[in-house]
């Protein structure tokens, strides 16, 4: 285990048990957990998809926590996410383009996507003439910081729709419900312009994923230990989740991992035009 902190960064991590978290959790419970919604109840196979999403879940985090495995199963758990999004999320989008919640929901499954894509441009180092090599490196780790940010804009102004809603969550020890709820939500629609634009992107990250991580522990940490309803754990898991990918977004400015960086020299050194004696 040592050498999966030596090899990985802590939110890489974290991102990777939360998916084990996540796998597990489906396999128990035989169904889909928060952050995969969207699946009609009459769909054909609907079990069968709930289950095979609990080992895709399993598979990859486990994949995750080793170097040897990392690649793979970073490129699992992209391709798993690019096929969700096309499949369960596309289509609400087609039905009710203007609807908030719809809007909501393609933005956590843009920002869950955006960190799997961070470890599959992490891990999978540009190579020429390999398919998917414009997703890979740091071309990828921008397409996926653009992601995330865009997947930020929908949190926030979903507080402002839901605005009731969301000044109920705020705990009772705090003043001006209402004012945390739209400083909250201006935060989000701020951060998400900022990371997509790329100005002042690395901290707007941080700070996005701070907050997360925040209203993870002041809201939903205490919900669950006082006895959290079926609906309420499902939005401590989802909080989670995002608050991980949030932290590999974060974490994406850091220097990549010298097997990337070694597959990036070899593409270069190997390549006709550009071969070195």
């Amino acid at each position: 285990m040592s050498r999966v902190f030596r090899t990985l960064r802590v939110g890489h991590v974290v991102f990777a048990l939360t998916f084990v978290w996540l796998g597990v959790m489906g396999l128990m419970a035989g169904g889909f957990t928060a952050i995969w919604s969207g699946v009609p109840q009459a769909m054909a196979g609907r079990a069968a998809i709930a289950y095979l999403t609990a080992l895709v879940c399993l598979a990859a985090g486990l994949g995750l926590l080793w170097r040897n495995t990392a690649a793979l199963a970073a490129r699992m758990l992209l391709g798993y996410w690019l096929l969700w999004a096309m499949a369960f999320r596309l289509p609400l989008i087609v039905r009710e383009p203007a609807s908030s919640a719809v809007w909501w929901v393609c933005g956590e499954t843009m920002v869950m996507m955006s960190g799997a894509w961070i470890l599959y441009a992490w891990w999978c180092g540009p190579r020429e003439g390999r398919p998917g090599a414009i997703a890979a490196g740091e071309t990828g780790r921008r397409i996926a910081r653009v992601l995330y940010g865009l997947g930020l804009i929908p949190f926030g102004i979903a507080h402002f729709t839901f605005l009731a809603h969301t000044a109920e969550l705020v705990p009772r020890w705090l003043p001006w419900h209402t004012g945390w709820a739209c400083a909250t939500g201006a935060t989000f629609i701020a951060a998400g312009v900022a990371v997509a634009s790329g100005v002042l992107a690395r901290p707007a990250a941080m700070l996005s994923g701070w907050q997360m991580a925040l209203f993870t522990l002041i809201v939903w940490v205490p919900v669950v230990l006082r006895g959290a309803n079926a609906g309420d754990w499902n939005e401590f898991v989802d909080s989670c989740a995002l608050t991980a990918a949030a932290w590999v977004v974060a974490e994406s400015w850091r220097e990549l991992p010298a097997a990337a960086v070694a597959q990036a020299d070899h593409s270069v050194r190997g390549s006709p035009a550009l071969r070195i004696p």
